[in-house]
Protein backbone atom coordinates (compact mmCIF):
# COMPACT_ATOMS: atom_id res chain seq x y z
CA UNK A 1 0.00 0.00 0.00
CA UNK A 2 1.01 3.47 -1.06
CA UNK A 3 2.57 5.45 1.82
CA UNK A 4 0.71 8.82 2.33
CA UNK A 5 1.50 11.92 4.35
CA UNK A 6 -1.85 13.92 4.82
CA UNK A 7 -1.80 17.44 6.57
CA UNK A 8 -4.65 17.57 8.59
CA UNK A 9 -5.06 21.92 8.26
CA UNK A 10 -8.53 21.90 10.51
CA UNK A 11 -6.63 20.19 13.33
CA UNK A 12 -3.32 22.11 13.43
CA UNK A 13 -4.31 25.60 15.13
CA UNK A 14 -1.17 25.24 17.14
CA UNK A 15 -1.04 29.26 18.38
CA UNK A 16 -4.73 28.00 19.63
CA UNK A 17 -4.08 25.20 20.99
CA UNK A 18 -0.56 26.45 23.14
CA UNK A 19 -3.00 28.93 24.18
CA UNK A 20 -4.87 26.25 25.79
CA UNK A 21 -4.08 23.40 28.43
CA UNK A 22 -2.20 20.68 26.32
CA UNK A 23 -5.26 17.76 26.61
CA UNK A 24 -5.20 15.23 24.18
CA UNK A 25 -8.75 15.38 21.76
CA UNK A 26 -10.42 13.32 19.61
CA UNK A 27 -9.91 15.87 16.49
CA UNK A 28 -7.44 14.13 14.24
CA UNK A 29 -9.37 10.78 14.92
CA UNK A 30 -12.72 12.46 13.86
CA UNK A 31 -10.72 14.17 11.12
CA UNK A 32 -10.72 10.46 9.35
CA UNK A 33 -13.48 9.12 10.79
CA UNK A 34 -15.20 11.69 8.72
CA UNK A 35 -13.87 10.77 5.71
CA UNK A 36 -14.76 7.26 6.16
CA UNK A 37 -11.52 5.03 7.84
CA UNK A 38 -12.36 2.37 10.42
CA UNK A 39 -9.48 1.91 12.37
CA UNK A 40 -7.16 4.55 13.31
CA UNK A 41 -4.17 3.76 15.31
CA UNK A 42 -2.40 6.08 17.33
CA UNK A 43 1.60 5.75 17.74
CA UNK A 44 4.13 6.64 20.40
CA UNK A 45 7.63 5.06 21.52
CA UNK A 46 9.28 5.61 24.66
CA UNK A 47 12.54 5.06 25.70
CA UNK A 48 14.57 7.20 23.40
CA UNK A 49 16.73 8.86 26.11
CA UNK A 50 18.08 6.20 28.61
CA UNK A 51 21.74 4.77 28.38
CA UNK A 52 20.07 1.48 28.82
CA UNK A 53 17.46 -1.00 27.90
CA UNK A 54 15.11 -1.38 24.67
CA UNK A 55 13.09 1.48 23.07
CA UNK A 56 9.38 0.15 22.99
CA UNK A 57 6.27 1.79 20.96
CA UNK A 58 2.94 1.20 21.21
CA UNK A 59 0.17 0.96 18.28
CA UNK A 60 -3.53 1.54 19.65
CA UNK A 61 -6.69 1.42 17.97
CA UNK A 62 -9.43 3.46 20.07
CA UNK A 63 -13.51 2.94 19.23
CA UNK A 64 -14.92 6.35 19.67
CA UNK A 65 -17.68 5.02 22.03
CA UNK A 66 -14.99 3.59 24.08
CA UNK A 67 -12.49 5.82 24.68
CA UNK A 68 -11.30 5.91 28.43
CA UNK A 69 -11.86 9.40 30.92
CA UNK A 70 -8.34 10.75 31.84
CA UNK A 71 -5.86 9.60 28.59
CA UNK A 72 -3.07 11.81 28.92
CA UNK A 73 0.52 12.29 28.21
CA UNK A 74 2.23 9.55 29.80
CA UNK A 75 4.86 12.37 30.94
CA UNK A 76 1.95 14.15 33.10
CA UNK A 77 0.58 11.00 34.94
CA UNK A 78 1.80 9.15 37.93
CA UNK A 79 3.33 5.70 37.58
CA UNK A 80 -0.63 4.56 39.64
CA UNK A 81 -2.48 6.44 37.25
CA UNK A 82 -0.89 5.11 34.17
CA UNK A 83 -1.07 1.70 35.66
CA UNK A 84 -5.24 1.68 36.02
CA UNK A 85 -5.34 3.62 32.73
CA UNK A 86 -3.44 0.75 30.56
CA UNK A 87 -6.12 -2.09 32.15
CA UNK A 88 -9.00 0.18 30.48
CA UNK A 89 -7.15 0.77 27.40
CA UNK A 90 -6.25 -3.13 27.50
CA UNK A 91 -9.75 -3.59 28.03
CA UNK A 92 -11.17 -0.86 25.45
CA UNK A 93 -8.76 -0.67 23.01
CA UNK A 94 -6.47 -3.27 20.48
CA UNK A 95 -3.24 -2.75 21.01
CA UNK A 96 0.09 -3.28 19.25
CA UNK A 97 3.72 -3.60 21.17
CA UNK A 98 6.88 -3.74 19.48
CA UNK A 99 10.59 -3.14 20.72
CA UNK A 100 13.96 -2.45 19.09
CA UNK A 101 16.71 -4.30 21.20
CA UNK A 102 20.12 -2.75 22.49
CA UNK A 103 21.92 -4.22 19.48
CA UNK A 104 19.34 -2.38 17.31
CA UNK A 105 19.79 0.84 18.39
CA UNK A 106 23.49 0.80 17.76
CA UNK A 107 23.48 -0.78 14.56
CA UNK A 108 21.02 2.27 13.39
CA UNK A 109 21.34 4.81 15.52
CA UNK A 110 18.31 5.66 18.40
CA UNK A 111 16.20 7.42 15.67
CA UNK A 112 16.03 4.61 13.27
CA UNK A 113 15.55 1.72 16.13
CA UNK A 114 12.50 3.96 17.10
CA UNK A 115 10.77 4.01 14.48
CA UNK A 116 11.73 -0.38 13.78
CA UNK A 117 9.92 -0.51 16.92
CA UNK A 118 6.62 1.57 15.73
CA UNK A 119 6.79 -0.54 12.87
CA UNK A 120 6.79 -3.77 14.71
CA UNK A 121 3.71 -2.73 16.79
CA UNK A 122 1.72 -1.26 13.89
CA UNK A 123 2.69 -5.03 12.81
CA UNK A 124 1.56 -6.55 15.99
CA UNK A 125 -2.16 -5.64 15.85
CA UNK A 126 -4.34 -7.76 14.44
CA UNK A 127 -5.30 -5.93 11.19
CA UNK A 128 -3.50 -3.01 9.28
CA UNK A 129 -5.02 0.52 9.83
CA UNK A 130 -6.59 2.51 8.14
CA UNK A 131 -4.04 5.51 8.84
CA UNK A 132 -1.93 6.00 11.49
CA UNK A 133 -1.20 8.99 14.05
CA UNK A 134 2.35 9.36 14.80
CA UNK A 135 3.89 11.32 17.57
CA UNK A 136 6.91 13.18 16.21
CA UNK A 137 7.15 15.00 13.01
CA UNK A 138 8.51 12.06 10.81
CA UNK A 139 7.12 8.87 9.13
CA UNK A 140 8.95 5.70 10.02
CA UNK A 141 10.81 4.92 5.81
CA UNK A 142 9.77 1.12 5.98
CA UNK A 143 6.03 2.10 7.07
CA UNK A 144 3.53 0.76 4.43
CA UNK A 145 0.01 2.44 5.46
CA UNK A 146 -0.93 6.03 4.80
CA UNK A 147 0.13 7.80 8.38
CA UNK A 148 0.36 11.57 9.56
CA UNK A 149 3.10 12.71 12.01
CA UNK A 150 1.64 15.17 14.58
CA UNK A 151 4.30 17.09 16.84
CA UNK A 152 3.42 16.82 20.82
CA UNK A 153 1.24 14.13 19.32
CA UNK A 154 0.73 12.66 22.87
CA UNK A 155 -0.61 16.01 24.21
CA UNK A 156 -2.45 16.45 20.82
CA UNK A 157 -4.45 13.30 20.06
CA UNK A 158 -6.45 10.80 22.16
CA UNK A 159 -4.85 8.03 20.36
CA UNK A 160 -0.92 8.90 20.71
CA UNK A 161 -1.65 9.82 24.06
CA UNK A 162 -3.04 5.90 25.18
CA UNK A 163 -0.09 4.56 22.68
CA UNK A 164 2.12 6.79 25.23
CA UNK A 165 1.09 4.94 27.91
CA UNK A 166 1.23 1.70 26.86
CA UNK A 167 4.80 2.20 25.76
CA UNK A 168 5.59 3.66 28.95
CA UNK A 169 4.15 1.12 31.40
CA UNK A 170 5.44 -1.84 29.18
CA UNK A 171 9.20 -0.39 28.91
CA UNK A 172 9.17 0.14 32.74
CA UNK A 173 8.09 -2.77 33.34
CA UNK A 174 11.33 -4.12 31.15
CA UNK A 175 13.20 -2.25 33.28
CA UNK A 176 12.50 -3.06 36.62
CA UNK A 177 12.85 -6.91 35.30
CA UNK A 178 16.46 -5.70 34.10
CA UNK A 179 16.75 -4.04 37.51
CA UNK A 180 17.03 -7.17 39.70
CA UNK A 181 19.34 -9.02 37.00
CA UNK A 182 21.53 -5.90 37.45
CA UNK A 183 20.71 -4.70 40.76
CA UNK A 184 22.67 -1.14 41.86
CA UNK A 185 22.38 0.69 38.58
CA UNK A 186 18.95 2.01 40.02
CA UNK A 187 16.68 0.74 37.14
CA UNK A 188 13.47 -0.02 38.68
CA UNK A 189 13.14 4.29 40.05
CA UNK A 190 15.58 6.08 37.11
CA UNK A 191 14.50 3.70 34.38
CA UNK A 192 17.51 4.00 32.29
CA UNK A 193 17.77 7.43 32.27
CA UNK A 194 21.43 8.82 32.38
CA UNK A 195 20.39 9.89 36.10
CA UNK A 196 23.29 11.17 38.32
CA UNK A 197 23.08 7.72 40.56
CA UNK A 198 22.83 5.74 37.01
CA UNK A 199 26.07 7.33 35.69
CA UNK A 200 27.46 6.54 39.19
CA UNK A 201 27.35 3.28 39.29
CA UNK A 202 28.40 3.14 35.38
CA UNK A 203 31.79 4.08 36.48
CA UNK A 204 31.75 1.66 39.84
CA UNK A 205 29.81 -0.89 37.90
CA UNK A 206 31.01 -0.94 34.56
CA UNK A 207 28.99 -1.16 31.39
CA UNK A 208 26.75 -3.95 31.26
CA UNK A 209 25.36 -5.98 28.02
CA UNK A 210 21.75 -3.80 28.56
CA UNK A 211 23.97 -0.63 28.24
CA UNK A 212 23.85 1.51 24.44
CA UNK A 213 27.19 1.38 23.57
CA UNK A 214 26.65 3.99 20.59
CA UNK A 215 25.62 6.78 23.77
CA UNK A 216 28.11 9.03 24.66
CA UNK A 217 28.84 8.00 28.39
CA UNK A 218 28.66 4.98 27.64
CA UNK A 219 31.06 4.96 25.06
CA UNK A 220 33.55 6.88 26.41
CA UNK A 221 33.77 4.29 29.16
CA UNK A 222 34.57 1.95 27.09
Amino acid sequence: MRRAILRVTACHCKADRQAEAMTPSFEFEEHFLARGLIRIAGVDEAGRGPLAGPVVAAAVVLSPELVPDGLQDSKQLTARKRDDLLKRITQQATIGIGEATVEEIDELNILRASHLAMCRAIEALPYMPDHVLIDGNMIPRDLTCPATPIVKGDTLSLSIAAASIVAKTRRDAIMWDLAQQCPGYGWETNMGYPTKCHKEALRNLGVTPHHRRSFKPVHNML
